[in-house]
């Protein structure tokens, strides 16, 4: 159920249209430095791991400061995109679940075969959620409001296990687990 979802275009749509309501209450909080008001100043990714995707979709949205003297460019948060990383962040969240949760039937080898890549990033996907990702400021921010059954050193799978019992779609529990890992804010009860 979770590799299928890779191959869907919906989820893909959806995340996008996430990420332009996220950049439109950036847009109107204006520019984190100096307060101006912010303008599009958007550029193209070229994302690994989804199925044959629009070009719109490979847009990261971006703003640039509209003050002279400041100017600072300002990403707003996204659940397509993590950070500079070149596959899509559902691609990651899904690879590195199928890799923690079912060692036996996703072996690193058949996950690098559904991904077309290689065994190394997908061994780098796992530490960092292993090893990294827990000390996160982002984690330390939600850890808080997140149900303690979901375990630290089992993230992210633990997390996606979390939404996958108390959502009925999958894809809506992978939304939102994406949108909590992204903006911080839950959409479903995840205290305990």
């Amino acid at each position: 159920m979770l590799p299928e979802l890779l191959q869907s275009t919906k989820i893909f749509h959806l995340l996008h249209r996430i990420d332009i309501d996220l950049a439109d209450k950036q847009q109107k909080v204006g520019c984190p430095y100096c307060g101006s008001s912010l303008h599009y100043s958007n550029y193209k990714r070229q994302p690994r791991g989804g199925p044959d995707l629009p070009e719109s979709l490979y847009i990261r949205l971006s703003f640039c400061c509209s003050r002279e003297n400041c100017r600072r460019r300002t990403l707003p948060n996204s659940t397509l995109f993590m950070d500079r990383r070149v596959y899509f962040r559902v691609v990651i969240l899904i690879i590195t679940t199928l890799g923690q949760n079912k060692p036996q039937e996703y072996s690193k080898n058949m996950l690098s075969n559904l991904l077309g890549s290689s065994r190394k990033t997908i061994t780098r996907w796992l530490a960092y959620f292993r090893e990294i990702f827990p000390r996160s400021r982002t984690w330390k921010k939600i850890r808080g409001i997140v149900n303690p059954t979901v375990l630290n050193q089992a993230l992210p799978g633990s997390l996606v296990e979390y939404y996958l019992k108390h959502i009925p779609s999958v894809e809506g529990a992978i939304i939102d687990c994406l949108r909590l890992l992204t903006t911080g804010s839950p959409t479903v009860k995840t205290m305990g």
